[in-house]
């Protein structure tokens, strides 16, 4: 098969092509050929030796962990209905043009829904559904978004909105800043603004009863002022460099819920459901993924360099 591999820690230029061996469905896994592959910035931020703890890869390794695609093989104990099907799925190494997974992880991709967005959902679309039943956003929520022009930015957005939450979208730079408009936020502001912790205090009428931190580092260290007694803080992102180092004694005298990446490792059954659900909502028109650029597979080398430049407005995907 062709795949993609990391063969040392650094820049862009380590992912390389390669042919690998096909791999071979075991008991009740299924054999996936690939449509499209989902990137994440983390995924950069791994490549480069970064976050050891959290995602412990070692070159040669392939990277990626989303795909959708048709069901091409089945290992023993699989129902012969499964051949065929349109799925998604999270797998280990996902940058290749065939993949294995467990038949009980697969989640079958709606009539009505292109492979492209279904790749493009089957990560962040879960995350940021399940950070907002962790974070119990209502109706009447005053919700903080930090980073809401990336790939889950974007959807929580959406989904917040749909919520009945007022949102306020944190950005940078005008461009981005009216596609969170134009998803559905009531007021955005540009963090490359000296003053931006007190526009949004102003556009959350005082405090955010939940802050949403796709970003980290000091820009989430700050949004924890921004947090109303008793409200609900999510630190899951650090495409800043770090995840946001946070007071968590000034949060514990506020009544703050803290949430961190840990929250978001959801099992198989609730990540079945999650991206059932994003699917529903993206085919049902209320949630939608935007994608900036899609590059093909022996291309990731350049996806990540686009990644990283931050130039491109939504997801960069691979076709394989």
């Amino acid at each position: 098969m062709r795949a993609v591999q990391v063969m040392e820690y650094g820049g862009p230029e380590v992912l390389t092509a390669v042919t690998l061996p096909d791999p071979v469905p075991g008991p009740g896994e299924v054999l996936i050929d690939v449509a499209h592959v989902d990137t994440l910035f983390v995924e950069t931020q791994v490549r480069t030796g970064w976050g050891r703890e959290y995602f412990p890869e070692t070159p040669p390794y392939v990277p990626g962990g989303g795909v959708s695609g048709v069901v091409a093989g089945l290992g023993p104990g699989v129902p012969e209905e499964w051949l065929g099907r349109r799925v998604a799925a999270h797998v280990r190494g996902s940058y290749a043009s065939r993949a294995v997974a467990a038949a009980s992880a697969l989640t079958v991709v709606p009539d009505a829904l292109a492979l492209l967005p279904a790749a493009a959902l089957v990560h962040d679309g879960v995350t940021a559904a399940g950070l907002l039943e962790l974070t119990a956003v209502a109706p009447g929520d005053r919700v903080l978004i930090l980073g809401s022009s990336g790939g889950m930015g974007t959807l929580m957005v959406q989904l917040a909105r749909s919520r009945g939450a007022l949102v306020v979208g944190a950005a940078r730079g005008a461009e981005k800043l009216a596609l969170v408009e134009g998803l559905g936020a009531d007021t955005t502001v540009d963090v490359s603004a000296a003053d931006w912790p007190e526009r949004a205090r102003t556009a959350l009428g005082g405090a955010a009863d939940v802050v949403l931190d796709g970003v980290g580092g000091q820009l989430g260290a700050t949004a924890l002022t921004l947090a109303a007694d008793g409200g609900r803080f999510s630190a899951h992102g650090a495409p800043s460099g770090t995840f946001a180092t946070l007071d968590t004694e000034e949060a514990s005298r506020r009544g703050i819920k803290l949430f961190g990446i840990a929250d978001v490792q959801f099992p198989t059954a609730e990540l079945r459901r999650l991206t059932s659900y994003a699917f529903e909502e993206a085919v049902a028109g209320r949630l939608q993924a935007v994608i900036g650029e899609v590059l093909g597979l022996e291309r990731a080398a350049a996806a990540h360099a686009v990644i990283e430049g931050r130039e491109v407005v939504g997801k960069v995907m691979l076709a394989v």
